[in-house]
């Protein structure tokens, strides 16, 4: 935004035009619906709407693919979070978003206010939020800014879910050199509601109230849908100004004070103000009820002087939410929020025009018609290169001769103190996961597990992705991000209940991004199918990639999903540590087989190649619903699901949890099959301790469901590979947990 554009009555230039985000064909869109020239207020409303952040003009016509429905679904995509029903009268709420440019800008606030968005998201809706997940994604460790980004990202994340009082349960975090200049931070929140007292956010009956209530208005956030829409150049510092800043404790306030007015009769329509600020929150509300909306710009709460309109409809402050209410319940809302110490100011009113009118100290400064703002936004489907020439361009190498294993041990010692599966512990014990004392499970296991307060129940929660198999494969990785989140939920004992996303790729006008997008779309929807899983919410961010000094280009197509399960009895809940010496290891699914693109490839045998694992969803299914009902019957003492890493590493890490040593045993599997055979990440494998070892091979055989002894729980503290490795339990930890601390400390 430049000086000379400050003002409401300057003049529409191609460059003002430019900086607002619009193509010149965009702008002639604008101005065919407003039949006349907009003014700069006009024409920044048009700009944030029309963003991809808020418009998902690239993505919407593919998104139309997911499916979305289900017996158990309230409500799918188009809200501020999808619900579903958890049975007894009760939902869950819940949805992912991302904040990644403000997060590289300003990793603090830019993290502590993407968890403060999310939330907001969620409790708008009526639910209580119980649980906070992030999935992060960061470059070289030893990029020169990258210590720097951690640090800030997980300290926000901390610092804002630990002062509101919502515990951060889990989450994930990968290293790549694509995310060099452009970190990925995405948030999730899971809240739970009468099914009964679920708010919504379309405005009706003319004439009712409109009610701002939050915090004052500021400068801070102006043009941040904007700035989340287009890639990094190299004047990223400069965009600082774009990143909000959030209160957590005020954030509190909000929450208890809007679920105290919803249990009145007293709400007609809710929204929080979150990308573009008051601009979205009054078009949606009013498009989404057909009806007309007139602002007072005057009566918006502000804490600076001299705000200009244009200036309130952008600020996307924090911790600000919109309503409409019932004639002559003013008074009383107001009373609530004054009690928790909030602004509270009824700003304007609903009309039957179907226009957003604006006025400021007596002049209407905004007069435009809703629809073109909601309904006839730009809509691309954008040039993409088919699968077959995606991989041609991706290049990927094929699978070469496997190197023989010289040292298993070594091998593993140096995978365990890998970026990509090192401990996180240094990052999760920064966040209060306990807070509310109905945490079941903290991090470090499959999935989180979140007791129903004051109930049997528990939603199990997961988010999942991994971005080097959807390089390699856009459709089989983007099957495999819902499938592992499927498998994760079902290694706690969680049955499935649907899926929130994060979709954070590359600039989609370039037909090789365009086709990671398509490629990826198409794989989650037929895994989301053949899974009974729906997507019920989510969120699309484009451009994630850099031009700035030091940074890469485009990141890795980064689908990520959220997932959340029900158990009926959170006692029935599966953990990954053995639990007693000899005892018989399964594994469930087969013996692994598949080298293309595991970890062991990349960080022992330096190479990024092969196919990505495929995903047989028939025997994800199949696999799931054993392991469910084996751990129903109690039958399992411990269960981990084969990923990163593979075989070794799953064991390792479940002998780490439990502190007890393990044996692998693979008669017969020599030289690159044997490599395979531990190191292989093919999908659909779980690792199993049984209490009873003839009772669960019985089970398989009747359930048609291939499971191998593959080992046993050993008294002595070592993993060990039969005749051909052993590596102290010690040394093990020693290697896994002292990643992230040398990190921080700056010793990598």
């Amino acid at each position: 935004m430049t000086q000379n554009a400050s003002s409401n009555a300057a003049e529409i230039t191609p460059d003002i035009v430019a900086e607002h985000g619009l193509s010149p064909e965009e702008y002639e869109r604008v101005l065919n619906a407003l039949g006349r020239t907009p003014n700069l207020v006009e024409l920044g409303i048009f700009s944030v709407m029309w963003s991809e952040h808020c418009s998902y003009k690239s993505s919407r016509i593919h998104l139309k693919k997911l499916p979305t429905e289900g017996p158990q679904v309230i409500c799918g995509p188009g809200e501020n979070a999808g619900v579903v029903d958890i049975g007894d009268g009760q939902a869950a709420i819940f949805k992912m978003e991302s904040h990644n440019h403000p997060s590289y800008i300003e990793p603090y606030q830019g993290a502590a206010t993407g968890v403060g968005g999310i939330l907001r998201d969620v409790f708008t809706m009526g639910a209580r939020p119980i649980a906070n997940m992030n999935a992060l994604r960061f470059g070289r460790p030893d990029h020169p800014k990258m210590r720097h980004l951690i640090d800030g990202v997980v300290r926000g994340i901390g610092g804002y879910g630990n002062c509101v009082g919502v515990p951060t349960v889990g989450g994930e975090v990968n290293f790549h050199t694509a995310y060099d200049g452009n970190i990925l931070v995405n948030a999730m929140t899971v809240g739970v509601a009468e099914t009964d007292r679920i708010f919504y956010s379309a405005a009706s009956g003319v004439g009712n109230p409109i009610v701002y209530v939050g915090s004052k208005t500021g400068r801070d956030g102006i043009h941040g849908a904007t700035m989340a829409s287009a890639d990094f150049g190299e004047d990223a510092e400069e965009k600082r100004p774009t990143v909000q800043v959030g209160d957590p404790f005020t954030e509190k306030l909000l929450i208890e004070a809007c679920l105290e007015l919803m249990a009145s009769d007293a709400i007609v329509a809710i929204q929080d103000m979150g990308a573009a600020g008051l601009t979205s929150s009054s078009v949606e509300m009013a498009s989404k009820g057909g009806v007309g909306i007139r602002l007072d710009m005057n009566k918006v709460p502000q804490r600076e002087t001299g705000m200009t309109a244009y200036e309130m409809m952008l600020s996307e402050s924090q911790e600000r939410m919109l309503m409409v209410l019932k004639p002559g319940r003013e008074a009383f809302a107001e009373e609530i929020f004054k009690k928790w110490e909030l602004d509270f100011a009824v700003i304007g009113e609903v009309t039957d025009t179907g226009r957003m009118v604006l006025d400021h100290h007596g002049e209407v400064v905004c007069d435009i018609p809703l629809a073109p703002l909601a309904d006839d936004a730009p809509l691309y489907d954008r040039p993409h290169l088919s699968q077959a020439d995606y991989k041609a361009w991706a290049a990927v190498k094929p699978l070469g001769d496997i190197p023989e294993l010289t040292d298993i041990g070594a091998d593993l010692l140096k995978l365990m103190a890998s970026p990509d599966i090192a401990s996180r512990r240094w990052i999760w014990e920064q966040y209060d996961n306990k807070v509310g004392g109905d945490t079941v499970q903290i991090p470090g296991g499959d999935a989180a597990v979140v007791r129903v307060h004051g109930t049997e129940k528990a939603i199990a929660i997961s988010t999942d992705c991994t971005p080097r198999y959807c390089y390699a494969d856009p459709y089989e990785g983007g099957k495999q991000a819902v499938a592992e989140c499927y498998r994760n939920l079902s290694a706690v004992g969680a049955t499935q209940l649907a899926i929130t996303n994060c979709l954070n790729f590359a600039n989609p006008q370039r037909p090789e991004i365009m086709a990671q997008i398509v490629g990826c779309l198409n794989g989650m929807a037929d895994a989301c199918r053949a899974l009974d899983f729906p997507i019920v919410s989510g969120n699309v961010s484009l451009y994630n990639e850099s031009k700035a000094t030091g940074g890469g280009s485009a990141i890795l197509p980064t689908p990520a999903i959220g997932g959340i399960g029900l158990l009926k009895d959170w006692r029935k809940n599966a953990t990954i540590g053995f639990k007693q010496a000899d005892r018989t290891l399964f594994l469930v699914g087969g013996v692994p087989s598949h080298l293309g693109q595991s970890l062991w490839l990349r960080e022992i045998a330096g190479q990024e190649a092969g196919a990505a694992p495929a995903v047989d969803l028939a025997a994800e299914r199949k696999n799931a619903d054993f392991i469910r009902a084996q751990i129903a019957a109690d039958s399992i003492a411990a269960v981990h699901d084969v990923s990163d890493g593979g075989l070794l590493v799953s064991a390792t890490e479940m002998a780490l949890a439990g502190n007890i040593g393990v044996t692998l045993a693979l008669d017969g599997v020599e030289g690159s099959a044997l490599t395979a055979a531990l190191f292989g990440e093919d999908q659909g494998r779980y690792l199993v301790e049984a209490a009873d070892a003839a009772a669960f091979a019985n089970a398989a055989a009747e359930a048609g469901v291939e499971a191998v002894a593959i080992g046993t729980t050993e008294t002595q503290a070592n993993v060990s590979v039969k005749d051909a490795a052993q590596v102290a339990l010690a040394d093990l930890r020693i290697a896994h947990e002292g990643f992230f601390p040398a990190l921080m400390a700056g010793e990598v």
